[in-house]
């Protein structure tokens, strides 16, 4: 016989065998050795059985139909053959199946045995019914319909249901809320809930949603402090937890006087969750725009709210220009009022446009109805001080000063309007520190300066005045400075100075002329004039004549200069080069009837008088002519200078010789000193050398003698330091020696001593051990145990069939109890025969 029909079968282990006669399939379980025979074929195996332990299940694909529940005996068809519900699956728990059992030919299984499902506190699952079923407590079921399973419990599952998750309790904290929508419509607790419906959940706990309902957000608490509130407005209609009754898109504040902690409600939505509260001192106001009044707002209406008071802006409401502070009026101080609407201020009736004035002192809330223009303080006003003051109903400008002025209800500064240049002009002529913008509004001031004059212009009267200096020029409104330009630089150029004041003079000017002089030598000649106004003993009329020549400087120039060349032109150069000063000063001064030369040159158009003429400079123009002037002047100065020259050097030689008669004589003294210093030297020098040989030899002899004491003293010293090393060494020596050999003895004595101790208590150990052991065991088992053995094998053979057989190599017999034993242990051998 082959060895493979030869299958030892374990104990709960199992083969599926094919008759291949019938073609039908069957269970061979353990413990038995299955001898296959020729029609037949195992298909699998040997297989573990399946083991469900307590509290498992395992799920089997395709069952078997039973005949019996009890029993669990196989229902089998007309052939045989074991018959399977195709398609289906079964669970099968520990407590229906206990004991290990086979997978019948067609079962498989669906997954490894599985735990059942615990259940905690808190939690649930979400089964969903997969075919219409009735449960154990008559409950029918259609497939599709869906449950929860609460906790704490076990789950047993069914092939009908399939497990969609695992739900948890939410916690909802004190004060809190949860917002759960409802996925389908359904009745919970008599009531009814649509599809989408949203809820809150407000009791504290652990909540569980029902199975048509899902969680769908947290809903915290918002803490309303007395400065703050809520804005929230509606998005469906409902009543809210206040028992207010909404309408979708009413909006509306939630405040502390009304709950100090809210939850928001599904039908409500935040618009502001930090509205702060308003708050008005005692000197504060503000104007609320469309106010609410009785829960509804005033569109288009205005609300004056004075301090001391506190409120949140309803929804709607807003500050116009926000919180406001009172006006408070001092005595020089006012406001100007514009009447927005008309209404009736006392006793007055305003209209629209109305302007008037508040006088302090006081404290002023204006209605709703008036607008606060500005406001306005008392102008003081020194005597040099002043501003424009213009009347809005007449359009007069006038000009204050000298007086502490308020501006009337009808009246406004006017700001004077003044060129660049003159603008330019008056920063220049004030100090550094007030060189900054002007104030348009106050009136324009200039210091005319000591012997100096200005010219004003009124263009409503058309007039001009002049100011003499020292003086403080105050302008009009309609007035405006005559602004001088007068010529400059060397040679005279027109527009050169610009100023607002006329010097008066004496002052100077300088110029350059260009002249020819009869033999055709060009000259260019720097003259310097001093001028100045001769206005002594004139009139107010006549002095006003200074102003009448545009530019002064270049009209002069020119009529000095026109004399000059006229004059020059009749003389030849060495004549005008001899007596230049003289022709000049005759041309522009002239000569009176005894041929003497007059003092200044008078201009009666504007009174100015020349006084003296200054020639500076006379350079020819020519180039050859600069040349040769040049050469002559240099040659005067060389011979000059080389006159100089030989004087100095004729003293310098004189001053020579005297020093070097004295340095020689000092030389001589000097020379015999030092010889006398040099004997006086070499005595003091012999006399220290004796004094050093000496104290050397003498100091070297008492250095010996003191070193060898000193050698011999540390010699001695030396041995008996060695000796007392020695003795120290050998003491320590001998009771180091005597330490280790008392340490190693006691040690020694410890272990031995340990050992003892040891063996005794494993002695006591196993002994204790030992009987322990055999009164667990009680002298019947152990005899049984030593029995066991032999009646085994016993069984085996008989369990065979066989009453003895022999395993042999072909040389030796073998026991047949022993081959027996070694067949059990190693679950066969080959060569087996029978």
């Amino acid at each position: 016989m082959s060895a493979t029909t030869l299958i030892r079968i374990a104990p709960y282990h199992f083969i599926h065998v094919l008759d291949n006669n019938t073609n039908v399939q069957r269970v061979e379980s353990g413990p038995q050795t299955f001898t296959r025979q020729e029609h037949e074929k195992v298909v699998s195996g040997p297989t573990p059985m399946i083991i469900v332990p307590p509290r498992h299940y395992c799920v089997v694909l395709d069952p078997f139909i039973r005949e019996d529940e009890k029993t669990k005996k196989p229902a089998l068809d007309q052939h045989g053959q074991v018959r399977i519900r195709h398609g289906d699956r079964e669970i099968r728990f520990a407590e229906q199946w206990p004991d290990p059992f086979p997978l019948l030919p067609g079962e498989s299984m669906d997954g490894p045995v599985t735990p059942l499902t615990v259940i905690a506190q808190d939690t649930a699952l979400r089964l969903m019914a997969k075919r219409d079923f009735k449960d154990d407590d008559g409950k029918s079921y259609v497939a599709g319909d869906e449950w929860l399973f609460h906790g704490p419990a076990t789950y047993y599952m069914r092939v009908e249901v399939e497990i969609k998750e695992l739900v948890s309790a939410t916690m909802i904290l004190k004060d809190h809320a949860l917002r759960i929508q409802a996925r389908n419509r359904f009745v919970h607790n008599g009531v009814e809930r649509k599809s989408g419906e949203e809820c809150l959940v407000r009791k504290a706990g652990a909540f569980m949603p029902h199975v048509e309902e899902k969680v769908v957000a947290e809903v915290k608490p918002t803490y309303l402090l007395q400065t703050r509130a809520l804005h929230l407005r509606a998005t469906n209609p409902f009543t809210d937890v206040y028992g207010t009754p909404r309408k979708a898109g009413e909006e509306w504040l939630v405040t502390n006087a009304m709950s100090e902690i809210h939850l928001q409600d599904v039908h409500e939505e935040v618009v502001n969750a930090n509205v702060s509260l308003t708050c008005l001192g005692k000197l504060q106001y503000c104007v609320v725009l469309d106010p609410v009044v009785g829960g509804k707002v005033q569109y288009g209406a205005r609300e004056l709210r004075k301090g001391e008071c506190s409120f949140f802006l309803q929804p709607g409401e807003s500050l116009d220009g926000g919180i406001k502070n009172v006006d408070v009026l001092g005595q020089e101080e006012a406001l100007l009022l514009r009447a927005k609407e008309p209404f009736k201020d006392g006793s007055v009736q305003r209209n629209p446009g109305d302007q008037w004035m508040i006088q302090g002192p006081c404290d002023y809330i204006p209605p709703v109805e008036v607008e606060v223009v500005e406001k306005r303080v008392s102008i003081p006003l020194d005597e040099n001080e002043g501003v424009y003051i213009r009347d809005n109903q007449t359009g007069k400008v006038a000009a204050i000063s000298g007086r502490t002025y308020m501006l009337k209800a009808h009246e406004e500064l006017y700001h004077k309007e003044l060129s660049p240049e003159v603008e330019g002009l008056l920063r220049a002529s004030n100090d550094d520190s007030k060189k900054k913008a002007r104030d348009k509004t106050r009136v324009v001031d200039f210091r005319v300066p000591h012997n100096s004059a200005v010219q004003i212009y009124d263009y409503n009267k058309k007039k001009s005045r002049v100011v003499f200096g020292p003086a403080l020029v105050m302008l009009d409104p309609d007035e405006q400075f005559t602004v001088l330009s007068l010529s400059g630089d060397k040679p005279k150029r027109p527009n050169v100075i610009k100023s607002l004041a006329l010097s008066l003079g004496p002052d100077f000017m300088t110029d350059i002329v260009e002249v020819e002089t009869a033999d055709h030598a060009r000259l260019r000649l720097q003259l310097s004039y001093n001028w100045q106004f001769e206005l002594g003993g004139l009139s107010d009329a006549e002095k006003e004549k200074i102003f009448q020549v545009r530019d002064f400087v270049g009209d002069t120039c020119k009529a000095i200069g026109g004399r000059v060349r006229g004059a020059v032109a009749t003389c030849n150069f060495d004549d005008f080069h001899k007596n230049s000063a003289r022709i000049i000063r005759a041309a522009v001064f002239g000569l009176d009837e005894r041929g003497k030369i007059n003092d200044e040159f008078h201009f009666s158009s504007n009174h100015l008088s020349i006084t003296n003429i200054d020639i500076q400079s006379v350079e020819p123009v020519d180039e050859r002519t600069r040349e040769s002037l040049q050469k002559s002047v240099q040659l005067a100065i060389e011979i000059t200078t080389k006159k100089q020259e030989r004087n100095a050097r004729h003293a310098a030689q004189t001053i020579e010789q005297n020093a070097r008669s004295k340095i020689e004589g000092q030389k001589i003294q000097n020379q015999t000193e030092a010889e006398e210093a040099k004997q006086a030297l070499i005595q003091l020098q012999a006399e220290s050398a004796a004094v050093a040989s000496t104290g050397t030899a003498k100091a070297e002899a008492e250095a010996k003698a003191e070193y060898y004491e000193i050698e011999s003293m540390s010699d001695v010293e030396q041995a008996s330091l060695s000796v007392q090393a020695s003795t120290i060494e050998a003491k320590a020596s001998l009771e180091e020696e005597k330490a280790t050999q008392d340490a190693q003895l006691q040690y020694e004595n410890e272990i031995a001593r340990l050992d003892l101790a040891k063996a005794q208590r494993l002695a006591s150990i196993e002994t204790n051990k030992f009987k322990a052991l055999v009164d667990a065991i009680s002298p019947a088992t152990i005899q049984a145990i030593a029995r066991a053995g032999p009646e085994m094998q016993a069984k085996l053979l008989k369990g065979l069939g066989l009453k003895g057989y022999l395993m042999t190599d072909g040389n030796s017999p073998i026991n047949l109890f022993n081959a027996a034993k070694g067949m059990v242990s190693a679950g066969g051998m080959p060569g087996m025969s029978m």
